[in-house]
């Protein structure tokens, strides 16, 4: 240790040894990361040194693979702008020292300001617009170089970034750690933050498709400008995309547009134009036969304060449930008692779903009538009386919608006056048939429904002509809250031609519910008010072994996609140009739910069939076009594989009373997301954030959101805190 010395400034200098810090992945997370070291590097005080080793295996600095901003220009995000941010903000409680809101902007406010100098038409967007994924990419590059520039200011700090993949690490002398680098590079690091983001499956170590030497296998289509080019997947092959999520819109989209085909619109009508480069057809299937839906417009405020807070699915409500029905995870032994998602969960999200989908049918004016109707059942619920069903709460939901039902239609129709009407039920008629008419068909109708009240006319005059700009149901007892048809609203289909129609149909109606938003439809309203405003209930509920084993991996294997397709869908107009691929006969549907594929042993070809609409096509190239859970043993990447083999890394357990415990693949962490070795010892040396501690945690794939106390911050001060007390002990 040498003696410090004063630099120009007077300031006394470093000592020579500085803390160590190896960050692991330079993607989103660790432009998180960067900004709140940056933004408190003076917490290293006088006499103190860091230095901070990050590693980013594409090069790709602030974005990282899946936002590179040199990606191909056909995926978007599926957040608008206005939602996503890179800095901590006043909502983050603890966060330290915060930047002045100008050098803290939302995507579309940096996305303004490139537009302003660069007339980019990319970066021409409002704030509820959905961005492209590369300029996202584009904008965590440049606030990564900011923030770099902030910690490198600083006498004491320096940055140094590495593009290498980081294989390996091992112990050293002194409690530290060796980073190994692919090219075989080894620095030692005092502590290592592992930011590393998503990989995929390795085939080998993975049960894939049936593949044969006729079809070629793409376990990852990412990035899609190498392992989907135009020599492998030219006009002269069939592409099968094994997935129907975002991942394989992102796939059909640079194999059709990203080809040099255009979209027109043709009347309200979307049409693709072929380039003839695209590949001869690109036939998409998974378990549902479905795509996700799509994202409503969104009528929230962007800050989140317009988020549906929860009348029945509450925090409140699962700790009574996990009270009155929970099961000790090992018997009679200790631990949190653990529920069964379908049974003891699912009742109160459908009922949460309904209450919201009728009162925003219906109105606030008729949400007392709703709640108080369905509170009985939901309070015996629970507290320990079973549910027959996911649908055993509707009961009272719905006989109370019947009598709104009824009353609005005779008021409607002229068959009661409204003053009568009103004399016999305690909410507000005029109110709730005004909202019902404006949701319905619009505002004009609303008016002239108004004007036909206030005149003692029958108001039926007024809509009996019209249709539903919206497409929905126009008579009173209609646009029901079912939950099977939320989620399965197509039926199998007895051909593929017969799926096909049916797909297109539901997926034009799902168009106008979206056009409609997030706070008018009652439909988008329901799914969005629960599995994304409410996801938060949903983790309470689920994270850290709130499941039985079997259930928890029930929940992974159904309910997630469940989520993925009613609430983390594409924008609308992405979902236009699914339709219109659909409709010119480059995309086929038509494998319907349950495809499978199987390899034809004469051909060597892998070959799509659906089993309840018979088709049967054979493809030449066949994609994984699905993202696959985080899994040490499976990752194509070795480095949590080395880990786990180490010693310095376990898999993290679902012990559970139903006799059969559950390792969904991430790893098991401390609460301040230190891994835990087989003994069971935590090691302060390694911070894990992100995708790794999938399995105890859920819903865990999100850019940071701006004023809304995001757990992505919330997650690295966690690393933070402790990491300050820990570089400034020497």
């Amino acid at each position: 240790m040498t003696t410090p010395r004063a630099d120009a400034s007077g300031r006394p200098a470093a000592t020579a040894e500085p803390y160590r810090l190896a960050v692991v992945g330079g993607g989103p997370r660790a432009t998180y990361a960067l900004e709140r070291l940056s933004a408190t590097i003076d917490r290293l005080g006088e006499g103190h040194r860091l230095e901070v080793h990050l590693y980013e295996r594409t090069g790709a600095f602030g974005a990282g693979r899946a936002h590179s901003p040199d990606q191909a220009r056909t995926s978007y995000l599926n957040r608008i702008g206005a939602q996503v941010g890179f800095a901590a903000d006043e909502t983050v409680t603890g966060a330290g020292p915060l930047r002045p809101p100008a050098e803290r902007p939302t995507l579309h406010e940096w996305c303004r300001r490139r537009f302003a100098e660069t007339g980019d038409p990319d970066l021409d967007l409002g704030p509820e617009d959905w961005p492209k994924r590369y300029v996202h990419g584009l904008a965590l590059r440049d606030m990564f170089e900011t923030f770099a520039a902030d910690l490198r200011r600083h006498p004491g700090a320096a940055l140094h970034l590495h593009h290498a993949e980081v294989v390996d690490i091992a112990p050293a002398a002194d409690r530290r750690l060796e980073v190994v680098t692919a090219d075989g590079e080894r620095r030692t690091a005092d502590e290592v933050l592992l930011l590393t983001g998503h990989s995929y499956h390795d085939p080998r170590r993975s049960a894939g498709p049936a593949t044969g030497g006729g079809t070629r296998h793409v376990p990852h289509p990412y990035p899609l400008e190498d392992r989907l080019d135009a020599g492998s997947c030219g006009p002269d092959t069939v592409v099968g995309c094994a997935g129907m999520g975002l991942t394989a819109i992102d796939t059909i989209l640079h194999l059709t547009e990203g080809r040099g085909g255009s979209f027109h619109e043709d009347g309200p009508a979307l049409v693709y134009r072929p380039s003839g480069r695209e590949p001869a057809a690109v036939v998409a299937f998974s378990g549902s036969g479905l795509f996700t839906f799509a994202r409503p417009d969104n009528h929230k405020p962007s800050n989140g304060s317009g988020d549906h807070p929860g009348t029945f699915l509450t925090t409140g409500a699962v700790d009574q449930l996990r009270a009155h029905v929970g099961r000790a995870p090992s018997g009679d032994g200790p631990g949190r008692a653990q529920l069964d998602f379908e049974r003891d969960l699912l009742p109160l999200i459908v009922l949460e779903m309904a209450h919201l989908h009728y009162v925003t049918l219906f109105g606030p004016a008729a949400a007392l009538l709703l709640t108080q109707r369905a509170l009985p059942a939901y309070l015996a619920f629970v507290t320990g009386t079973p549910a027959d069903g996911p649908g055993h709460l509707l009961a009272p939901l719905e006989r109370a919608v019947d009598e709104i039902a009824d009353v609005l239609e005779g008021v409607l129709r002229g068959k009661c006056a409204l003053f009568t009407a009103q004399a016999a039920v305690t909410w507000p008629v005029r109110e709730v048939l005004l909202h019902w008419t404006r949701t319905v068909y619009g505002p004009s109708a609303e008016a002239g429904v108004r004007r036909c009240v206030d005149r003692s006319l029958p108001p039926g005059t007024v809509t009996d002509a019209l249709d539903s700009a919206w497409g929905l149901e126009t008579y009173l007892h209609g646009n029901r809250f079912d939950w099977h048809r939320a989620v399965a609203p197509v039926p199998p289909g007895a051909s593929p031609e017969e799926f096909r129609a049916s797909v297109r149909t539901f997926m034009a109606r799902d168009q106008l519910w979206a056009r409609q938003g997030n706070l008018a439809n009652p439909h988008k309203a329901a799914s969005d008010g629960v599995w994304r405003d409410l996801r938060q209930v949903i983790s309470y509920a689920v994270d850290h072994a709130g499941l039985t084993a079997a259930s928890q991996r029930h929940f992974l294997r159904h309910y997630v996609r469940h989520h993925n397709r009613l609430a983390n869908g594409a924008a609308p107009e992405i979902m236009a140009k699914m339709a219109a691929l659909i409709d010119c006969g480059l995309l086929d549907v038509g494998a319907g739910p349950g495809a499978r594929v199987r390899l034809d042993g004469a051909t060597g070809k892998s070959v799509v069939e659906g089993p309840h609409t018979g088709l049967s096509r054979p493809v030449d190239v066949l994609v994984e076009a699905r993202m696959h859970g985080f899994d040490p043993r499976l990752d194509a990447l070795p480095l949590y594989r080395n880990l786990l083999d180490r010693g310095l890394v376990r898999l993290w357990r679902n012990p559970s009373a139903d006799g059969e415990d559950f390792l969904p693949g991430g790893l098991d962490l401390t609460p301040e997301f230190h891994p835990v070795d087989p003994d069971g010892t935590p090691d302060p040396r390694f911070t894990v954030l992100g995708v790794p501690s999938e399995g105890a945690r859920s819903f865990l794939l999100s850019a940071l959101r701006p004023h809304a106390d995001h757990y992505v911050m919330r997650d690295t001060l966690v690393w933070l805190d402790r990491f300050w007390p820990r570089a400034t002990r020497r």
